[in-house]
C-alpha cells in the first residue's frame, strides 16, 4: 500500500523518539524510506571550522540522516536520504511530491502555546497542506506505538473528506487484516450547549446511522472484512480519544476538515485537536467537501 514512505526528520529528541517506528512501518510495508533533513535556510547557520567556511545545520543534516540509514540497514530497510536547505514544512511538500511518495510520516507534539516546539508547527502545516496522506506520531510516552495495526479507527461525518478517510482506513485495514472501527460522533454543541435532553436526539440517531451504513459499505467495497460500527455522543475530540484508548486501537484515521454550520459533526480543528492528543498516530488525509 505504501510502497515510499517519507520520513522528515530534524534529529530531535521528538523526531528520534518515533524513529523505531518509521522503521516498523517501512519494514512491514516492504518499502523504500526517504529520509529528509531540512536545513532551515530562515536560520544563520554559516560558521568557520579550522579556517574552512561550513553551513553547520547542514553538517549536523548529513550526520542524522546518517544515522536513520545505518538503523534502517539493521532492520532491511531500503533507504534513500537527502538533506536540503529550504523553508522547512514547504521543502517537505514539495519533496513529496517530486518524489512521489505514498506516506509522510512525522512527528509532533501535544503541547499548545509557546512551548511547542518547531517541529510540532511544521508537522502540522504539512498535514494541513499536504495532497498525500500524512502519519503523525505523538513522541510522548503515554502514546501506543505499534506496526502493523491490529485495529485502525476511522471517524466520520459523512463528508467528502471523511470519505477519503475511510477509504484510507478501510484499505489499510484489509491489508494488514486489522479490525476496521467507525465512528460517528453527534457534537450536543452544535445545538448550543451541553444539555442531551434538549437535543433531537432520534433525528441525529437516524442521521449517524445512515452515515455508518454507507460508510460500512464504502469500506466492505475497500475489502475491509472485520468491520465495527459505533455511534457516540459528546465532544468529538474527546470522545475519539476515548474511544481510541477504551478500544485499544493502533491507528486512527481522519479527514483534515468536514462540514461547516449545523450539518457538522466533525471539523478540521477536531482533527488538529487529534493529532495533538490522541494515545495513537494518526494519520491524516486531506481534500475538499462536495
Amino acid at each position: 500500500m505504501y510502497d515510499r514512505i517519507l520520513f522528515p526528520t530534524d534529529g530531535s529528541d521528538a523526531a528520534n523518539a518515533v524513529r523505531d517506528y518509521v522503521l516498523d512501518l517501512a519494514a512491514a510495508e516492504d518499502a523504500t524510506l526517504e529520509v529528509l533533513y531540512v536545513a532551515n535556510s530562515n536560520e544563520n547557520s554559516v560558521t568557520r571550522v579550522g579556517g574552512e567556511v561550513v553551513d553547520a545545520l547542514e553538517q549536523h543534516g548529513e550526520e542524522v540522516v546518517a544515522d536513520v540509514e545505518d538503523r534502517a540497514a539493521d532492520r532491511g530497510v531500503d533507504v534513500r536520504s537527502t538533506v536540503e536547505q529550504g523553508d522547512p514544512s514547504g521543502t517537505i511538500l514539495a519533496y513529496a511530491d517530486h518524489r512521489d511518495v505514498d506516506l509522510i510520516v512525522m512527528a509532533t507534539h501535544g503541547r499548545r502555546g509557546l512551548d511547542r516546539m518547531l517541529l510540532g508547527s511544521v508537522t502540522e502545516r504539512v498535514a494541513r497542506k499536504a495532497a498525500r496522506p500524512v502519519l503523525t506520531v505523538r513522541p510522548d510516552d503515554d502514546v501506543s506505538r505499534r506496526y502493523p495495526p491490529e485495529s485502525v479507527l476511522v471517524p466520520t461525518d459523512g463528508s467528502a473528506v471523511s470519505k477519503r478517510a475511510v477509504d484510507e482506513g478501510a484499505a489499510l485495514a484489509a491489508e494488514q487484516d486489522a479490525t476496521l472501527h467507525l465512528l460517528t460522533v453527534i457534537d450536543p454543541s452544535v445545538f448550543g450547549g451541553d444539555d442531551y435532553a434538549v437535543m433531537p436526539t432520534d433525528v441525529f440517531e437516524e442521521r449517524a446511522e445512515s452515515i455508518l451504513d454507507r460508510a460500512v459499505a464504502r469500506a466492505e467495497d475497500a475489502g475491509a472484512t472485520d468491520v465495527v460500527r459505533a455511534r457516540e455522543f459528546g465532544n468529538p475530540r474527546r470522545t475519539i480519544g476515548r474511544y481510541a484508548g477504551e478500544e485499544a486501537v493502533d491507528l486512527v484515521a481522519m479527514g483534515t476538515h468536514g462540514r461547516s454550520g449545523v450539518d457538522r459533526f466533525l471539523m478540521g480543528s477536531v482533527t488538529e485537536g487529534t493529532v495533538r492528543t490522541a494515545p495513537v498516530p494518526v494519520l491524516t488525509v486531506r481534500g475538499t467537501d462536495d
